[in-house]
């Protein structure tokens, strides 16, 4: 996160409620990733905020499934009612201490600003995403920043 990133205090929950958050770091930058993986897991692409780890408190803890989906990273659902909750590096690297989190689960989901688009090339064609100046990335551009994906 950018040393002048602004943070607030925001809450979410999965559809069902069983699972809520709550973090009081919750940066106002938001990425899309149109990875394989992402794509499945959401049925489009995932939106999501990269919030510290070690900021979020979790309510009903016990409803999360994990799923460890790569090598270095996890998926986690709502164990009642499906909600895909969280993506997160599990790798102990410079990747990790960050918990995406959809920007759907959020109680207020506004606010947000676009910053990133991560495998660009692998987006399907039938749709894009308004406004400009955010910083794209090929697949090939994330695996040579990230080089722990190529594995996939």
């Amino acid at each position: 996160m950018a040393q002048t990133e602004t943070t607030s205090r925001k809450t979410g929950k999965c559809l069902c409620g069983a699972v809520r958050f709550v973090s009081d770091k919750v940066p106002s930058s938001a990425g899309i990733c149109h990875c394989e993986q992402c794509r499945r897991w959401t049925g489009l692409a995932l939106m999501g905020v990269t919030i510290p780890t070690d900021t979020i408190t979790w309510e009903g803890a016990e409803h999360i499934g994990r799923i460890q989906s790569s090598e270095w990273a996890e998926r986690a659902w709502c164990t009642k009612c499906g909600t895909g909750l969280f993506y997160r590096v599990t790798a102990d690297n410079e990747w990790s201490g960050g918990t995406e989190i959809p920007v759907g689960l959020f109680d207020d989901p506004n606010g947000f600003e676009l910053k990133n688009e991560i495998f660009i090339d692998q987006k399907p064609d039938g749709f894009a995403f308004a406004g400009d100046g955010r910083k794209e990335m090929t697949r090939a551009d994330c695996i040579k920043l990230f080089s722990q994906l190529d594995s996939e």
